[in-house]
């Protein structure tokens, strides 16, 4: 069974920003979307986006029903991606130069691209259970990691041409490690870390082939995390809730952000560092989130993700895709 955490994050995966929480499939289910290619659509630039990365000076964003969004022109203009060869949910994006680039998803997907985005192939897809994965992050254009659901961690060292599961060691207080992974990044040193749930993050520094927990005082889930250029680390989830560590990870504090409502998506533009989130909240910070500011959007809408397209400008993205106001901050 999902707990109440990993329930309103598929949720939220799923594309129900609202009250109602979207079920997962058993294992064996139908399966109606998974392999598919995903449609043309007049309204992708409105489809619900839940992951950005930038591959070069593009944008290239993923979403529902397998929509994968590029601009060349910093965010003023988005076109649908005609080849993706699934239409279930991508979650997340990453790109290890401006050609190569992998996108995660529901059913595990795990998609490839040589030319920017332009087409992607498949090189992953587990067609009896939908596991999703949530996040995904490349080192160099061969070595990943993918992360997801209940303690899923596949590694590749080929460029995705084959992937390998890490197997999580037990937590501290005991049991199996079964927790869901949401965010993978890198330290400014290169160590791995993953924002998870249950207050925790974990870390490794071989890449992903062995893992150590990182546990703060906090018992909620960790949305993102980001690797600032000095060294600090942010991890945020729930309840706007943020922790900060100064030490490469070995003690985290909690910061308070001002807001209440949870954090989807944590990025970090030299020493400055924004956060989108739920109910149309931004939060800022001017001195590497030891402190923040925040706003809210009069619609209130929810955001999901932003991306930094150069000269201070940020990209953001929502349940209703692109967002074409307030660009430039």
């Amino acid at each position: 069974m999902f707990s109440a955490n990993a329930k309103f994050r598929l949720g939220l995966l799923s594309l129900a920003l609202c009250s109602t929480l979207v079920w997962a499939q058993t294992p064996g289910a139908p399966v109606n979307l998974q392999a598919q290619p995903a449609k043309m659509n007049a309204a992708a630039t409105s489809a619900p986006i839940l992951g950005a990365a930038m591959a070069g000076q593009r944008i290239v964003a993923v979403g529902n029903y397998g929509t994968v969004l590029l601009s060349d022109d910093a965010g003023k203009s988005f076109r649908q991606s005609a080849k993706v060869p699934v239409s279930s949910t991508l979650t997340a994006v990453s790109f290890a130069d401006d050609k190569q680039g992998w996108a995660v998803g529901h059913w595990g997907a795990i998609l490839h691209t040589a030319d920017g985005g332009e087409s992607w192939e498949i090189q992953r897809l587990d067609s009896q259970e939908d596991r999703p994965l949530f996040s995904v992050h490349f080192f160099n254009a061969r070595e990943g990691v993918a992360v997801g659901l209940w303690s899923l961690v596949l590694l590749t060292s080929d460029g995705g041409k084959t992937w390998i599961p890490s197997e999580l060691p037990a937590p501290p207080e005991g049991g199996k490690g079964d927790r869901n992974l949401f965010k993978a990044f890198v330290s400014a040193k290169g160590s791995l870390f993953v924002a998870a749930e249950r207050g925790a993050v974990l870390r490794s520094d071989d890449h992903g082939r062995s893992w150590r927990y990182l546990m703060t005082d906090y018992k909620g889930s960790f949305w993102s995390g980001v690797g600032l250029a000095d060294g600090t680390l942010l991890v945020g989830g729930l309840r706007g809730t943020i922790y900060r560590s100064g030490d490469d990870g070995h003690t985290w504090q909690a910061v308070n952000s001002g807001v209440k409502s949870s954090l989807t998506d944590l990025l970090a533009v030299g020493d400055k560092v924004v956060g989108v989130g739920l109910d149309g909240v931004q939060v800022d910070s001017a001195d590497r989130g030891a402190s923040f500011t925040w706003t809210q959007r009069d619609d209130r809408l929810s955001l999901t993700a932003v991306a930094a397209v150069g000269n201070g400008k940020l990209q953001r993205f929502s349940k209703r895709g692109v967002v074409t106001d307030g660009n430039a901050k």
